[in-house]
């Protein structure tokens, strides 16, 4: 994989002339999806006017589109004005997520409740509920009776959470990340709210289902995180999760094939640097293989009882906790404006997306009904 982040052709899976993918771009006059087979990309605007519509058709050959050319032609771009703008690969889409999913991931929420979100009291705090709960909750099988029994003496020696019963209890925690339409995509700056003093990337799998809830394909996401705000109160997770341009996705959506299944899901690795402008790096990375729960167990415990007649798609969760000082010690990792976050990983490409707060970063303005003018406008409704 190329090293230019910059270029949509470097954030591009290695394979990707072998494997088929969906995704959005503004041609000039509104979003068209896009499938992209063999190296081409063709315009599927005139077959299914969304994303979320092409998924739901099944299998759409490529020749019913619009050719556009070769996608190295194509000098796809996030900027305003391009001929040929890339843009978010969702549409109508619900946009969920789980939460703590991986063991390490869990400690770090124990550990923001139990700080109240001062950074400050983190440090020591991890040291002392590691060597309570480590070893035995990395083994534990989610609502297990194993699981129950380690509850049980967690309860005893009182340190219980309410982040321990979704990370092994029976069910998981499932949250709305962001509105429908709101997600921005490669290159595209995300936000974190200007008065938090304590946040971070998280660099996840994301999957795709259709309208049945079937997975039809993965992408890379930032599920963007205010810790200070989460750690005061789990009520604030709305706040702490769902912020103008707090939510990532891209470059595009890998779908489904021989060469490409859930178990390449399931074994995948998110690797994660962070760049600031004051030459501050920090590495990290997500092996899927480490996850708590099942991909499908998880999709399964997000459709419930509920439908999605436009689809959604399933933030997976992540294995990377930044506990890195980053000014000075104790303090921890947080965001600086100018922050440049890649997230990459061999099958899905590189989501690239520069730091600015939500206050400064392009508003969201084109919502549903501004889509649904703008498809009848075109004559695709």
């Amino acid at each position: 994989m190329a090293s230019n982040h910059t270029d949509l052709m470097g954030a591009l899976p290695d394979d990707w002339r072998d494997g088929r993918f969906v995704g959005r771009i503004d041609r000039g006059e509104g979003p068209c999806p896009i499938l992209v087979e063999n190296g081409q990309v063709y315009d599927m605007s005139r077959v299914a006017p969304t994303v979320s519509a092409l998924l739901a058709s099944g299998t759409v050959e490529a020749s019913q589109g619009e050719a556009l050319g070769e996608l190295a032609d194509l000098n796809l771009s996030p900027e305003a004005g391009a001929a040929h703008r890339l843009l978010s690969p969702i549409d109508l889409q619900c946009v969920k997520a789980a939460g703590v999913t991986f063991a390490v991931s869990a400690l770090e929420r124990v550990i923001e409740e139990r700080a109240r979100g001062d950074h400050a009291k983190a440090a020591g705090l991890r040291g002392t509920l590691e060597a309570a709960l480590g070893g035995n909750i990395r083994s534990v099988v989610p609502g297990s009776p194993e699981a129950a029994q380690l509850k049980d003496a967690l309860i005893a020696e009182g340190l219980w959470s309410q982040y321990l019963e979704v990370a092994i209890g029976p069910d998981a925690e499932i949250f709305t990340k962001s509105p429908v339409l709101s997600t921005v995509g490669w290159g595209m700056p995300v936000g974190v709210r200007s008065d938090s003093t304590w946040n971070n990337p998280e660099p996840e799998v994301v999957l795709v289902a259709d309208a049945h809830g079937k997975a039809v394909g993965a992408t890379l996401g930032n599920d963007v995180n205010l810790r200070d705000f989460e750690g005061r109160s789990a009520l604030l997770l709305g706040k702490a999760k769902d912020n103008n341009a707090s939510c990532s996705l891209g470059p595009l959506v890998r779908l489904f094939d021989d060469g490409f299944t859930m178990d390449d899901v399931r074994s995948s690795e998110v690797k994660l640097t962070i760049t600031g402008t004051d030459g501050y790096v920090l590495e990290g990375a997500s092996s899927m293989d480490q996850i708590s729960r099942d991909p499908e167990d998880l999709l399964g415990q997000a459709l419930s009882e509920h439908h999605y007649p436009d689809g959604l798609v399933l933030f997976l969760g992540t294995l990377f906790a930044p506990t890195q000082d980053r000014d000075e010690p104790g303090r921890g990792f947080t965001h600086k404006v100018g922050d440049t976050v890649v997230i990459t990983n061999p099958r899905l490409g590189t989501l690239v997306n520069p730091v600015m707060t939500s206050a400064d970063a392009p508003a969201w303005t084109f919502g549903l009904g501004d889509l649904m003018r703008n498809l009848a406008k075109r004559g695709l409704l």
